[in-house]
């Protein structure tokens, strides 16, 4: 059981301080909270008509919850009271702690005075339980009793109360808010809400990690509990990348950090709080999907169109009618109906039940991962919405009759009153606000069951940056490193001289690629040059750069290469090691064909991550041109990421650019390399 438990779902409950502490007592007594409540105030006589007790002292017992609303100073000596006297936890309203230039002192004192005893902010409002009406709250709120629902967590307080705000027919069950996290972070909080069965999911509003490993095991326990966890999240910028030189760390920034660290434990990233309400509605409704294969069925070729454009760029997919389908769907509509997905059932089966229950339940029967249609309901101040109800109703016999996940889907979320929302939920069904919403949701549910369905992920690989200089290695001493791992290098030597490198040109053979050591990128500055055919186009090639370099990197050339990839890996100070792999060559930062994993990973989820590149088909042989050696260029990866767990110490950025990658069974080859370590001295393995 959590230590948070008493907290969250208190039978007892002591407010400590004036107006804010009135104010708990208020909102307990408007959600009919049936615990005992105990104000402490050293001048009053009652609060609400309760007792009120002098100080912690004289309370009949020790309390499981306390809401601690005095100033930042009083706070200190109440919480170590509290602790004393044996409460379950505090949550603690003032602010001037951790999170002003002078609070740190009060911030540790606050620490010291509570113990073992959990803290819930300071700086924060508190917690809302509405399945027990226990609000530990000192302001107004938006939502009401339930008897199961969604839990949000956040360290905004105002973000908090907006979201109670909602009009979309979501049942909240929990709000919590961390405030500045002194002692108790967001993930502790959503691990002890994830253990109170009427919780259907879980949404995180995350302003910065407060402790990866503690989020890597609520990503399992959510697995195990079978309630999926979503996160909208903040805090875009790559300032900690500012002095990475690779290309690497200028496409895999923060943003591509925390979306490999989320993706990677199964917990879908959300960049709007639309996007993020309708994610949970959708999780609270049916769950995780098994796939984001959808139907739209709309009264509209308009609707039907903006559905399907809706779904571009999105990981989610209108699946195709065979022809036994089409047929069972054209069956029950007028010939004039052009059948397909998504459907324009037109107006002619409007405002029959009956009839439009058996269209709705033969394009349901196609079997898709979610069934959806397009409603916008009237303003009923000047309409009539007598058919709407028919079409709501047909929809849920659809459902009864065929078992399948259904939606409805209004374009504006104005069209789709609370109420309605609510007897919609009501129904099995999720009311979405919004269709770029409702994509976004799909695609997000879709994407917790792809990962509840792989095997869980091992912990990131993360250790304590060391403090020594940084230093980059040469390409020489980089490539070395690289073949002792096992990473196939071009065949080359290191030349001091222009003659000396046309002498290891022809010693090598004809073609060779010729480079100036020493630089980070060669190409910008003339320091490459490729497929010099003699000694003297070598001798003249290492001439035109003797003014940049000390010396010269000859190699031979690598034979037609069908594809040139970037394998990076960067140290992120808060996931451990981003690998990025992706389109290769001088074009990288243009193209940004990349994707990013947090290591360690698996050979499975390499290739998967390469075939999600746009530039996949050229890896496989497109239209008609050779395949490229893609088990190579996996093995060439895999002794990459083996490197990076080998030298996760000192290493702080690798990248091979390019990788090139040649046709089946030639291989693949680094035919450039960066390191830089943290360390005071270098030698290779």
């Amino acid at each position: 059981m959590s230590r948070l438990e008493r907290v969250f779902r208190p039978r007892t409950l002591a407010v400590i301080g004036g107006r804010q502490a009135e104010e708990v007592v208020r909102q307990c007594d408007r959600m009919g909270f049936d615990g005992d409540i105990w104000p402490v105030h050293p001048k009053k006589d009652e609060v609400c008509g309760r007792r009120c007790y002098r100080s912690i002292a004289d309370l009949p017992a020790a309390p499981d919850a306390a809401f601690v609303g005095v100033n930042r100073e009083l706070t200190v000596s109440i919480v170590r009271a509290l602790s004393a006297r044996g409460a379950g936890g505090a949550i603690c309203y003032a602010s001037g702690f951790g999170e002003t230039h002078d609070g740190a002192a009060l911030n540790a004192a606050l620490l010291e005075a509570a113990g073992k005893m959990p803290v819930v902010g300071p700086n924060c409002y508190g917690v809302i339980n509405y399945l027990d009406g226990a609000l530990m709250w000192p302001d107004q709120h938006g939502g009401k009793r339930c008897e199961r629902g969604v839990a949000i967590v956040t360290q905004s307080s105002n973000i908090a109360i907006n979201m109670t705000m909602q009009r979309r027919g979501l049942p909240i069950a929990y709000v919590a808010t961390a405030g500045n996290q002194a002692q108790t972070g967001l993930s502790e909080i959503a691990l002890a809400l994830l253990e109170d069965p009427r919780v259907t999911a879980v949404g995180l509003h995350v302003e910065g990690i407060d402790d990866l490993r503690r989020y890597e095991a609520l990503a399992e326990a959510a697995r195990k509990a079978g309630t999926p966890v979503v996160a909208f999240t903040v805090g875009r910028s790559d300032e900690a990348r500012a002095a990475t030189v690779s290309h690497t760390a200028s496409v895999a920034g923060a943003a591509a950090a925390s979306d490999a660290f989320f993706d990677r434990l199964g917990i879908p990233r959300l960049h709007t709080i639309p996007e993020f309400l309708e994610t949970l509605k959708l999780l609270h409704v049916h769950g995780p999907l098994p796939g984001s294969a959808i139907s739209s069925m709309s009264c509209s070729g308009g609707e039907a169109a903006i559905m399907a454009d809706a779904a571009v760029g999105r990981r989610v997919s209108y699946k195709k009618l065979g022809c036994a389908d089409r047929a069972r769907v054209k069956s029950t509509l007028n010939d004039m109906v052009a059948i397909a997905n998504p459907l324009d059932y037109h107006t002619f089966v409007w405002g029959k039940r009956e009839a439009m229950a058996d269209t709705f339940s033969a394009m349901m029967e196609t079997g898709f991962d979610l069934s959806c249609l397009v409603l916008d309901f009237p303003r009923t101040d000047r309409c009539d919405d007598a058919d709407w109800d028919v079409t709501v109703n047909a929809l849920s016999d659809a459902v009864s009759r065929t078992g399948a996940r259904a939606a409805i889907v209004a374009s504006m979320t104005e069209n789709l009153p609370e109420a309605r929302c609510e007897e919609i939920v009501g129904l099995g069904i999720v009311p979405f606000c919004g269709i770029a919403e409702t994509m976004a949701s799909i695609e997000a549910a879709a994407q917790i069951g792809r990962a509840w369905a792989r095997p869980f992920a091992s912990p990131a690989l993360v250790g304590t940056e060391p403090t020594f200089d940084t230093r980059t290695l040469s390409e020489p001493e980089a490539k070395a490193a690289l073949a002792a791992a096992g990473i196939p290098v071009p065949r080359g030597c290191v030349a001091r001289t222009p003659a000396e490198a046309a002498a290891i040109a022809a010693e090598i053979g004809f073609p060779v690629a010729l480079k100036a050591i020493g630089l980070a990128h060669k190409s910008e500055a003339r320091g490459v040059r490729l497929r010099l055919t003699d000694a003297a186009a070598v001798e003249a090639a290492a001439g035109d750069m003797a003014g940049i370099t000390t010396g010269f990197l000859v190699e031979c050339m690598v034979d037609e290469p069908v594809a040139e990839l970037l394998v990076g890996v960067v140290r992120d100070p808060q996931f451990g090691f981003l690998m990025t792999l992706g389109l290769g060559g001088v074009l990288v930062e243009l193209l940004k064909d990349t994707v990013s994993l947090i290591l360690p990973a698996t050979r499975d989820e390499f290739r998967t991550a390469l075939m999600s590149l746009k530039a996949a088909p050229v890896l496989t042989g497109y239209r008609g041109s050779r395949a490229s050696d893609l088990e190579a260029a996996l093995d060439a990866i895999e002794a990459v990421a083996a490197y990076v767990a080998a030298n996760a110490g000192h290493l702080q950025e690798i990248e091979i650019n390019p990788l090139l990658v040649c046709g089946e069974g030639r291989g693949a080859f680094a035919a450039d390399a960066l390191i830089r370590t943290k360390e005071e001295s270098w030698a290779t393995p």
